[in-house]
Formats: structure tokens, C-alpha cells, sequence
């Protein structure tokens, strides 16, 4: 394992070492959060789905008039630069654009996350937190309220927060998107409302490759814990698909055979599409 002082990042097409990866505190990008970023997956040496998230985080610097000389092909050859760098063969990357004032871009690292098994098998607990975030179908850096949620989440002794809008719908977590299950329906919120994570399309997709039905319907924070729906779960690209075991400390039933299948599957394919 490579310590993280040894790291290397890069920075506009330059390796440096990673405690170089800074910006001023002056800049707007720093000031204001005026950035966006994705976090990828590298197994086998190579960034999983690597155009998709390169899609979504271009797609989501125009969403907020983010102004930059990046292509796609530089952030992936950014990419491929940070791996050869570090020589690892898993890992969990982060690919930030800066703007404002000037950019720049910076490729990060850090050790692939891995959940223990308890989390698939016996599911987690989350909480409730009242907050949305802003212009959700963009990956801003703008993420005080996630943090916010999420400290309170951990000091209760959760695993995540799942965020209840100004309606009252549970519609995702501080860092995952949110599903919940009834017979063979799953329901989650609509694009719009949510951030259209390349996981979150992978799990629809396997849904649907599974024989199971979607409805784009969120789900009221009233009828989380009444019974009204069979299971739910998380996913993120770390995640994959990780039931839910309680709801602000009430247990709420876990099911892992239709969840477990679906994790199965995406995983299958990260694999699947590697060189």
C-alpha cells in the first residue's frame, strides 16, 4: 500500500506529489465551491466506466456555466497519468474541475473503499435529515448541507443520512442514491430531482435485466417506517447496492436476495467492461 505522503496527484496534465494538489484560499473555486468532481473506481489498473463519469462531469460543469479548456480526452489521459504514477492497480479517484478566477484541474487519490460484509448481509442504519441539495442533477462541490447530514448521521452512530425535502420525501443520501422496494417494484426518485448517478443507472438497468419493474415515484419520510414498502437500499459506485436495516434506529425489514442480485450484477459488470 502506498502511503498517503507518497502519493502522487495530478494537476493540469503535471504529476506532482499530492501535497501539492492546493489551491489558494483566495480563489473563487476555494471561496465559493465553484467546482465540480466525480469519484471513479480503478480496478485491474483501469478506471471503471471512465467515459461515463467523464460524460456526467463535463455534463455537469455546463449545468452550472463552469467555463473550461478541458476534453475529454485530457481527463482521461489524466487518468491513465495518475495511475502509471502511483503503480496501483485499485484505488478510489477523485477529478475535480476548478473555476472562476482560473482553472485548473486535479486528479486525487485514495485506497479503494471496501465495506465489510456485515453491511450486505445484515444491512445499516441511516438517518433522517431535513435538506436538499442545490441544482441536485449536477456534482458541485457545494456539499456543507451533505456534510452537515452526514456528521450528524455518524455522531448517532449511522451509516448515512438520507435527505427529506422541503415536501417530505426521502429522495437520496448525503452521498448515494436511495431505493426502496415493494414485491417487484422498485421506487426511486425521478432525474430530476436527484443527481443521475452512473451507479444509479447501472442499478436501474439491472433491475429491469433482473425482470423487476422501476417506478420514477420518491418515497414520503411518512412511510418509511409504516410498512409500506418491502426494503430499501443505497448505491453509489463504493457501495453498489447496500440494504437498509433501520430508519433513525427503528429496524425496518431487510431483503437480500432481490438487493444482493442486483449488487451481484453491477459488480459483474464492472468487471465485464475492463480490458
Amino acid at each position: 500500500m502506498i502511503h498517503n505522503e507518497h502519493l502522487m496527484a495530478v494537476v493540469d496534465g503535471k504529476v506532482v506529489n499530492s501535497r501539492r494538489a492546493v489551491l489558494p484560499v483566495t480563489s473563487i473555486s476555494a471561496q465559493y465551491a465553484f467546482s465540480v468532481y466525480e469519484s471513479v473506481k480503478v480496478l485491474h489498473s483501469h478506471v471503471v466506466y471512465a467515459g461515463e463519469h467523464i460524460e456526467r462531469l463535463l455534463r455537469s460543469a455546463a449545468g452550472i456555466g463552469l467555463k473550461h479548456p478541458y476534453t475529454a480526452t485530457f481527463i482521461e489521459e489524466s487518468l491513465d497519468m495518475i495511475i502509471r504514477a502511483n503503480g496501483f492497480s485499485q484505488a478510489s479517484v477523485r477529478i475535480l474541475i476548478c473555476g472562476g478566477d482560473e482553472n485548473h484541474l486535479f486528479i486525487t487519490s485514495s485506497p479503494l473503499l471496501v465495506y465489510p460484509k456485515e453491511h450486505y448481509t445484515r444491512g445499516i442504519a441511516v438517518t433522517t435529515y431535513e435538506g436538499e441539495r442545490f441544482l441536485p442533477q449536477y456534482k458541485s462541490s457545494s456539499l456543507l448541507m451533505n456534510y452537515l447530514a452526514l456528521r450528524e448521521a455518524r455522531f448517532k452512530g449511522a451509516f448515512e443520512a438520507l435527505l427529506i425535502d422541503t415536501k417530505g420525501f426521502a429522495l437520496e443520501g448525503t452521498r448515494s442514491n436511495f431505493f426502496a422496494l415493494k414485491e417487484n417494484t422498485f421506487y426511486t426518485a425521478g432525474d430530476a430531482d436527484v443527481l443521475q448517478g452512473v451507479t444509479r443507472s447501472k442499478i436501474l438497468t439491472a433491475v429491469e435485466t433482473l425482470g423487476y419493474n422501476v417506478s420514477f415515484t420518491p418515497v414520503p419520510v411518512s412511510r418509511l417506517l409504516d410498512g409500506s414498502f418491502d426494503a430499501f437500499f443505497l448505491s453509489s459506485t463504493s457501495m453498489g447496492a447496500m440494504p437498509i436495516a433501520s430508519v433513525d434506529g427503528i429496524a425496518v425489514p431487510v431483503e437480500i436476495d432481490k438487493i444482493g442480485s442486483i449488487h451481484t450484477l453491477i459488480r459483474q459488470w464492472e468487471n465485464d467492461v475492463l480490458p
